[in-house]
């Protein structure tokens, strides 16, 4: 369950002492109850005294008895809320959650037509104003309950979204309070060094733009915390870097520098992008790895001269929905180390995209059309793990694609038309439960498994075809007979009719035939 508690180790080290958890925890392992991966498992009595948990070596205050119980009391509304959320389920998708607006949208559009249609009705001859008037409110009444019932699904998913979303603000927030109580118990860890909050470095570049217009700014692990707003003037800067800072924000006035191709901001303390960013019309490399995004705005959809794009090492829970309509111009996409636990059928229409890394994320899937990127070069969907267990059969359609990495997953079958990618150089296949192609194959190297599943699709083909050619003979032979039996019967009409003609026609009968003898 989003937000996972192993990021906030107070809290999750105070849960797994709560009793109703760690009861639920202790449970034996051979009980169908799942096992919770995102709770520490609870400190055996017999194992306590000899093996305390890491976190109490190193914040030894966790083992006094009244700072627990003060840690317990504050964070008792995340357990009971937590356990909520895990009966009604993981938190929607994107997607789902953009879908859920549309829709109630729509039918609100579609209530506000039906009740002007209703109002603007013409009242029926021979019926009195006031029983006119209550059949229309009768009928308003239908119709509105009619338009509650079919929202009602669409705002249970944007009620779980927000719940799930409340929930993970308070999270962070218990962390906090965890921290400032541990604080007060007397344990204060402040390991930072000093860090300047206006760096003369800064200042000189902001004067010298003031003179001469400067088109590249380097100012990689200069420790800055945070950046001027005036850096947004310097109107002809083609490059900046600001790698390996402290910064928290990003100021709205970047958006100002109109000519800029160039943004680097990995290795941060960023939680969010501004929305101005979209502004950037000729960003073509834009690097935010390494920082604390949980989303992307959908502004940055709007880069749409975007080569480069890496949000690597974040913890993204989705992206844009319309990210692919958009960023065509997109050839190389770093979404890997991060939470996606899909990518949105957008990302289809990226046709200039070559590179698509992915790996380490929760994917349980991709997405039915992937063969429409028909210029990808590299694809790596490695160490998605158990989430992991099937590939869409458009695969094979990825024809140029030259790297492929698989690892880590729970794949059983690659799919049949795997044997279609002529020009795949490099298959990582290691750590799948694989059945087809078998283990023996595998092991032969990247070629003979093409071979295999090649191989398997012609078979495959050729059955069909056998199928397809037995129900065509059986077609041929049921019309044959058919014909033949229409035939059969138009002969025996026509030979009818001349016989019958042929008797119907002859002359009189001969009276001396009839003479007596």
């Amino acid at each position: 369950m989003d937000p996972n508690l192993k990021s906030y180790p107070l809290l999750s080290y105070v849960l797994s002492r709560l009793p109703s958890i760690s009861s639920r925890l202790q449970s034996s392992p051979s009980s169908d109850t799942p096992f919770d991966l995102e709770q520490p498992p609870p400190i055996d009595a017999a194992s306590s005294s000899t093996a305390p948990p890491p976190i109490v070596d190193q914040m030894p205050h966790l083992s006094h008895p009244e700072v627990l119980a003060s840690m317990t009391h504050a964070i008792y509304d995340v357990a009971q809320i937590r356990s909520v959320l895990q009966t009604l389920g993981p938190r929607p998708d994107h997607e789902s959650v953009d879908m859920a607006h549309h829709k109630l949208a729509e039918i609100d559009s579609n209530l506000s037509k039906s009740l002007e249609e209703l109002v603007l009705s013409p009242r029926p001859d021979g019926v009195e104003q006031a029983e006119w008037r209550a059949n229309l409110a009768d009928k308003e009444q239908q119709i509105r309950q009619q338009a509650e019932q079919e929202k009602s699904m669409y705002k249970s998913i944007l009620q779980l979204d927000e719940m799930h979303e409340a929930y993970g603000k308070l999270v962070k927030q218990a962390e906090e309070r965890l921290v400032k109580i541990y604080e007060k118990a007397g344990e204060v860890a402040d390991d930072s060094e000093p860090v300047e909050e206006t760096n003369p470095e800064v200042v000189g570049i902001l004067e010298e733009a003031q003179g001469k217009g400067l088109e590249r700014v380097d100012l990689c692990g200069r420790k800055l915390r945070y950046l001027p707003e005036a850096f947004g003037k310097i109107s002809g800067l083609l490059s900046l870097n600001l790698s390996g800072n402290q910064l928290e924000v990003i100021p709205d006035s970047l958006a100002g520098l109109e000519k800029l191709e160039e943004l680097n901001v990995s290795s941060n303390l960023l939680e969010s992008l501004p929305d101005s960013i979209g502004l950037l019309q000729n960003l073509k490399i834009l690097d935010v790895s390494g920082n604390k995004l949980n989303a992307l705005p959908d502004s940055i959809c709007y880069c749409r001269s975007l080569v480069e794009l890496d949000v690597s090492f974040n913890s993204l829970a989705y992206l844009p929905t319309n990210l692919g309509n958009e960023l065509g111009n997109l050839e190389r996409l770093s979404i890997y180390l991060n939470k996606l636990r899909s990518l949105p059928n957008s990302i289809c229409k990226m046709r200039s995209l070559r590179l698509l890394d992915a790996h380490f994320n929760e994917l349980r899937g991709l997405p039915n059309e992937i063969g429409r990127l028909t210029n990808l070069e590299v694809l790596n969907v490695s160490s998605n793990f158990s989430d992991l267990t099937e590939l869409p059969e458009t695969l094979g359609e990825l024809t140029n694609l030259k790297e492929l990495d698989l690892s880590n997953n729970q794949i059983q079958a690659l799919p049949d038309t795997f044997g279609r990618l002529d020009n795949l150089k490099k298959l990582n296949l290691e750590q799948n439960p694989l059945v087809i192609p078998p283990l023996e194959v595998v092991e032969q190297g990247v070629d003979a498994v093409k071979i295999f599943m090649a191989k398997r699709w012609a078979d495959k083909l050729v059955e069909e075809e056998r199928k397809s050619m037995i129900e065509v003979n059986e077609e041929e032979e049921n019309g044959w007979l058919t014909r033949s039996t229409t035939w059969l019967k138009r002969s025996v009409s026509v030979v009818g009719e001349t016989v019958s003609g042929y008797l119907g026609t002859a002359g009189p009968r001969d009276p001396i035939l009839d003479e007596e003898r």
